[in-house]
């Protein structure tokens, strides 16, 4: 049987070079599939390492390294990102045998709730430390706006030269807040910063005047009200009362 010149030309080249192109192909995922079947020899870590457990991170080399069969490098990034403080891991192979995880690690912003801490961004995480943070107690769901008006705030006390202890925010807004000092700063749910700093602003006057206060509400369109401990003089022969409180406060309260 003749084949046509045609065909000879023009087919069988391709048929040919389509049974080249199949065995390149079957020997590239040939030499694919023996890399990441290949076990890891080492394991490399780079990224925001610093806040990461060292001994958690040896310990998950550690596995790693005991494989015998391929590794997903999906699988590692996952069991990568339960390591605490880690906020996500990028995972590859820099050799055959060796891998590469690079960490980007979460910053602590204040302790949350008392059971997690939250970052800048307002992200609610969960990671052991024992460094000296704000408190903050909210709803969840409120995270990130506190977090987003938590740098005007404090800009906003900073002439007072007592950082900010903790943060109460109700779940219809309201915010409270405690300096380092023990004093206590009712806010409630609008204008917090400028109520902040008009406080303040007018905080050294009052200091002038001698006044003690551990309580101030700021709810007010033109002032605050302050408690004074009011030290009371017992009569002869009974015991010493308790200190109690008096309210003094200019305008009518707002929000």
């Amino acid at each position: 049987m003749k084949v046509n010149p045609l065909i000879r030309e023009r087919v069988i080249p391709a048929v040919a070079a389509t049974g080249v192109i199949a065995l390149l192909a079957a020997g590239g995922w040939y030499g694919y599939d023996a890399v990441v079947n290949r076990p890891v020899r080492d394991v490399v870590f780079v990224g925001d390492l610093e806040p990461l457990p060292k001994d958690v991170l040896d310990e998950f080399a550690r596995e790693l390294k005991k494989r015998t069969t391929g590794t997903s490098l999906a699988s590692v990034r996952e069991n990568a990102k339960r390591i605490p403080w880690v906020r996500d891991a990028a995972v590859r192979r820099v050799w055959p045998d060796v891998v590469e995880v690079k960490f980007e690690a979460y910053r602590a912003l204040a302790r949350w709730n008392d059971t997690a801490l939250v970052s800048p961004a307002g992200e609610i995480f969960s990671a052991p430390t024992d460094a000296a943070l704000p408190s903050f107690s909210a709803p969840d769901a409120s995270a990130p706006a506190i977090t987003s008006l938590w740098p005007m705030l404090v800009e906003a006390l900073a002439s007072l030269a007592s950082p900010i202890q903790e943060v109460r925010v109700s779940a219809r807004g309201a915010w409270d807040v405690t300096l380092a000092s023990g004093l206590r700063l009712v806010l409630g749910h609008d204008d917090i910063t400028a109520r902040a700093r008009r406080f303040a602003g007018a905080w050294p006057q009052v200091a002038a005047l001698g006044v003690e206060t551990q309580y101030a509400d700021l709810r007010y369109p033109n002032g605050f009200a302050l408690r004074q401990p009011v030290k009371l003089t017992p009569a002869p022969g009974q015991r010493r009362a308790g200190a109690g409180l008096t309210s003094q406060g200019t305008g009518r309260k707002t929000r």
